[in-house]
């Protein structure tokens, strides 16, 4: 079992907006897919930042090529839109774990 988390840096004046939209739009869009499983999306308090906040959006995937089908099926799509709604006000980096215990 993986985990694929995205951390992402939101502008402090769209924090709101931003977490409404991941979930009432982005996670019920994504587990339509069937291909990305348990979302758990987390405010990230070790890191905070005057102008930002931080959250964690973490999904737990079959196998690295489940993973790679979803991007090419969906994922690069649900960013795009990301984009078009909050521009350069949000920054994702994604982290690919591997469940140990």
């Amino acid at each position: 079992m993986l985990i694929y988390n995205t951390t992402y840096q939101v502008d402090m004046a769209n924090a709101r907006n931003f977490v409404i939209w991941m979930t009432e739009c982005y996670i019920p869009e994504v587990e339509k897919n069937g291909k990305l499983n348990h979302p758990r999306m987390t405010q990230i308090l070790s890191h905070q930042e005057a102008d930002s906040e931080c959250f964690s959006l973490q999904w737990e995937v079959e196998d690295s090529a489940t993973l790679h089908r979803w991007h090419t099926e969906q994922g690069m799509a649900m960013n795009e839109e990301m984009m078009k709604i909050f521009k350069d006000k949000v920054v994702g980096f994604p982290t690919l774990m591997e469940v140990i215990k």
